[in-house]
């Protein structure tokens, strides 16, 4: 490997010598640059041809896939050239005919990719379940428990608090403990071992729930479910990314938002099913969250293991026949297996930390990771300000707030949870065109008046003769606001948090991203109902609306684009310091979407981000 590594370092010293006397581009930008950054980036390009052929065999002698050299050849020299594929002498017709279909149609894929997607898509769904089988709770478990005193009273006072923690209980468990326990779990287990573990908890914690006498039980209960959550909700996008090919990666993975949302329905449903049977109506609701966490245990394990998570063991012929079972041919398993592994190669130069805790500084101390940490953080961040759980965790609540019967709340929020998974399909064509950061940049200022409007309906007396005009006009707002929400914030924050980090620090980045995200949302269960009783609708709406304006504007400072990227090639995208790409964004694109919108001069591009090599992977 020494004529190979010294090949490299040379091709390294030519790029970084170029990048200096011209311009290396972030790749978010106009389209003719992302052909020059991409060839910055692959470390492949600059090899002669009989460099990467030699390095191949080299590769090959090294992981113990000798009786794969000739396919491994051709599918490196599609890696160093993959738009250029026609000009290869040495693929065969086999090999053109499905390059030319990939290139035809994105979404030509073997049946495997797409059912490994689906199946984790299902451990979505139990996240959605869950979160709305105490939202139907809500209504009558704190009378059996005695702790729905009235408010004002100090009993009363104190049983809010009570029942703000039983809601908030599993997203402190899964911040605390669950989240961290993902790394280890993966780390012994694989993907598919922790996902299987998991599913497990999630069975077993809704069905006792459902059994419990108190509500310290159903506390520590949840305390345990939210163990679960947490390392699920921690690995299975992450999962799903590590699969999916870059240029579909973000509608495929986005399947955790669509199903979390189908979960939140589901589990409304079952809220609504169940509200007549009498006392035990609350179990039900609690109970019955372990439904689709059932098919999950059964069918991960007909799913193949994640090749990148097999190559992190250094068990390549297994990754191999992995990435064999998620593409059409040899050839396409080969090419994305080497061209991620010349890029783990990479990655690995800067990984000094070998241990669990020192991993986790890395997260903050490596500039090009600390980057899709702060960038991570800020989409996990913005889910819970943006507001949508205090709909999700509380809606029978704040309905039966605006005039409706226990009974009605319970179909009106039903009709939240349909919106919410309607309005997600839409993401799926979008995401990797339209890309991430503009999905969320156009959504949340919708968002945030939609809010707004909600709360302010508050204000219509609460009359006999007002009351169906005032019911309608909150259910319509929030309904609007879900809308807006499931196509943006929504699919964005869970799949953007699995791809952004390199692959020696992902669990943990992901582990990090997730805790943000659950433990903000027990910060919003815990403090709601106070809020609610303190501010009024009026205020807690109010309030939640200037959060969204808050996220976007960390948002515009904070998320580059990443779609249709390789998860490798994004370290390109993490090199540009963050001053730099704020600067970029409040000097040059608001200026010019200010004269394209607001005084339609239409025909104006707006310049590229250019940084000088000296700059790249600084603070």
């Amino acid at each position: 490997m020494d004529v190979i590594e010294k090949s490299r370092n040379t091709h390294l010293e030519s790029s970084n010598e170029d990048t200096s006397k011209g311009e290396a581009y972030g790749l978010e930008h106009a389209p003719e640059l992302q052909s020059q950054a991409k060839k910055l980036i692959n470390p492949l390009h600059g090899f002669t041809k009989e460099q990467v052929l030699a390095d191949v065999e080299e590769f090959c002698k090294e992981k113990n896939l000798d009786d794969k050299v000739d396919v491994f050849k051709r599918g490196a020299l599609i890696a160093q050239r993959p738009t250029e594929y026609e000009d290869i002498p040495e693929l065969t017709e086999d090999d053109l005919y499905w390059l030319r279909k990939a290139s035809r149609s994105k979404w030509s894929h073997p049946k495997m990719l797409y059912f490994t997607v689906i199946v984790c898509a299902i451990g979505a769904a139990t996240q959605g379940w869950d979160q709305t089988g105490s939202n139907g709770a809500n209504l009558s478990f704190p009378a059996e428990f005695g702790i729905a005193r009235p408010v004002g009273t100090p009993e009363g006072n104190r049983d809010e608090w009570i029942v703000g923690f039983v809601n908030a209980a599993p997203y402190i468990a899964s911040a605390v403990c669950g989240c961290w326990l993902s790394d280890p779990l993966n780390h012994f287990f694989g993907r598919r071992g922790e996902i299987f573990i998991t599913s497990l908890i999630l069975i077993a914690t809704p069905i006792a729930s459902g059994f419990t006498h108190s509500w310290q039980a159903l506390a520590a209960v949840r305390l345990v479910l939210g163990i679960g959550m947490g390392a699920k909700a921690s690995t299975v996008p992450m999962y799903a990314a590590e699969l999916a090919p870059a240029n579909i990666r973000g509608a495929l993975v986005m399947g955790w938002q669509l199903w979390t949302a189908f979960g939140i329905f589901l589990g409304f449903a079952a809220n609504a099913v169940v509200k007549d049977v009498g006392a035990i109506a609350w179990r039900l609701q609690l109970g019955s969250a372990f439904i689709p966490a059932l098919p999950l245990a059964i069918l991960i394990f007909f799913c193949p293991e994640s090749p990148r998570w097999l190559m992190k063991k250094g068990r390549y012929a297994q990754a191999f026949a992995a990435m064999t079972r998620l593409r059409h041919t040899e050839v396409l398993a080969a090419r994305d297996l080497y061209y991620a592994h010349v890029q783990l190669m990479e990655e690995n130069k800067i990984v000094q930390g070998k241990t669990y805790f020192s991993r986790f500084a890395e997260l903050f101390t490596i500039p090009r990771v600390r980057r899709g940490t702060l960038a991570a953080s800020t989409v996990m961040l913005a889910q819970q300000m943006c507001g949508i759980n205090i709909i999700a965790f509380y809606s029978s609540t704040i309905f039966v707030e605006s005039g409706y019967s226990a009974s009605q709340a319970l179909f009106a929020s039903l009709g939240f949870g349909a919106v919410n998974f309607l309005f997600a399909f839409p993401a799926v064509f979008t995401i990797d065109t339209f890309g991430r950061r503009s999905l969320l940049l156009a959504t949340f200022p919708n968002m945030a008046w939609t809010l707004l409007a909600a709360g302010m309906m508050f204000f219509i007396p609460a009359t006999e003769e007002n009351k169906v005009m005032r019911t309608g006009l909150i259910a319509f707002f929030i309904y609007l606001f879900a809308a807006f929400y499931s196509v943006g914030e929504g699919p964005v924050p869970f799949m953007y948090s699995a791809e952004v980090f390199p692959l020696p620090q992902r669990e943990q980045g992901m582990a990090w991203s997730v805790t943000v995200c659950l433990g903000f949302s027990s910060i919003l269960s815990l403090t709601f109902p106070r809020m609610l009783r303190a501010l009024t609708a009026q205020g807690a709406f109010g309030t939640y609306a200037a959060f969204n304006v808050i996220a976007l504007i960390l948002i515009f400072f904070f998320v580059p684009e990443t779609k249709q990227l390789t998860l490798e090639e994004l370290d390109a995208v993490f090199s540009v310091p963050t001053a730099t790409f704020s600067k970029y964004q409040t000097g040059t694109v608001l200026p010019h979407w200010i004269r394209r919108w607001i005084f339609f001069r239409r025909g104006e591009e707006c310049p590229p981000l250019v940084i000088a090599d000296d700059y790249v992977n600084n603070a």
